[in-house]
């Protein structure tokens, strides 16, 4: 976790938006919101541009969904972004989280080497792949190995190797295969040592859905104002850079991703704020996937997990 002067350096050299006029206020107190700095995940580095300039609000910049909701639960943060799996897998713990917002869908991809006779899935057989446990990105390489007839833990070896290590293991011949999210698939590209074998989302279950933005049912009972704001300046940054899609990228350029590799990478990742009928299924659906692979022991009450009144508040002034 970085100092406040650090953190609010980074916001506001990084982030410096023309145009973009205030439309929340934030209570004195102030918030400090979590995410990681990625393309995909850049939203609450702009929700001081959607709130009155004159309140205080610090984005810290984490590398894992897990050290932010451990964050989140010491109360040194008021939101921040989470993968689904891991808040459905903190959920089912008893944990009291609360996912207030979608923050990004996509961004998912299952790469062999380049010059590897890996044509399929199938061809994993015997094959040596990294994976990070409890993410998304697990769950989807254990349902594309399963699809693909594979036993995921016979037919096929499984490292774990953190997402920044995962290209140079690849490229060292340490791993035939990763399954990471982006940049790190497309950087695999762009350095000719990788090719990407599938996207792993199948629509008909568990689609596209990625990750969200995550508080607690304490942070809600005492500051749902706070949260509130906090949700509609992500809505409203949100919808800003989907709307502006090279500011978009030349702004998540800034995290030193470059800019060419983000415009590989930029077809498989999607900002988001929404969560619809369709989205809970899907939810509902990767909530029993899990129960079923063995990464959880029982599906949590997912209505509790999910508190959708914070959209739909923010929508309504969105529309206005």
């Amino acid at each position: 976790m970085y100092p406040k002067i650090r953190a609010a350096v980074l916001v506001l050299i990084l982030f410096i938006f023309t145009g973009c006029q205030p439309s929340a206020k934030i209570s004195d107190a102030g918030a400090r919101v979590g995410t990681w700095k990625t393309a995909q995940t850049i939203q609450p580095f702009l929700y001081r541009q959607f709130m009155d300039e004159n309140r205080s609000i610090e984005v810290l910049p984490f590398t894992n969904p897990g050290d932010q909701k451990a964050a989140l639960l010491a109360g040194n943060l008021d939101l921040c972004g989470t993968t689904l799996g891991l808040a459905i897998s903190a959920a089912s713990r008893g944990e009291p989280v609360v996912i207030v917002s979608s923050l990004c869908n996509k961004s998912s991809a299952l790469v062999v080497a380049k010059d590897a006779d890996i044509k399929t899935p199938v061809d994993l057989k015997g094959k040596t792949i990294a994976y990070v446990p409890g993410t998304m990105h697990h769950i989807l390489l254990l349902e594309t190995l399963e699809r693909a007839g594979l036993n995921p833990y016979k037919d096929v070896q499984l490292k774990r190797i953190d997402f920044f290590d995962m290209e140079q293991a690849l490229a060292q011949g340490a791993v035939d295969a990763f399954c990471s999210g982006e940049p790190y698939p497309s950087l695999a590209v762009s350095k000719g040592y990788g090719r990407i074998l599938a996207y792993p989302y199948y629509k008909e279950h568990i689609g596209y859905i990625n990750a969200g933005m995550l508080t607690t049912r304490e942070e809600i009972r005492q500051n749902r104002e706070k949260i509130q704001q906090l949700v509609t300046a992500h809505v409203r940054a949100t919808e800003y850079l989907k709307s502006n899609q090279n500011l978009w990228l030349e702004q998540a350029a800034a995290f030193g991703t470059e800019p060419e590799i983000l415009e590989i990478a930029v077809n498989n990742m999607e900002l988001a704020w929404d969560i619809d009928d369709q989205y809970m299924v899907q939810a509902k659906n990767l909530a029993e996937r899990m129960k079923q692979l063995g990464i959880i022991s029982q599906v949590p009450d997912m209505e509790a997990l999910f508190d959708l009144s914070f959209v739909e508040q923010a929508r309504k002034e969105l529309e206005k």
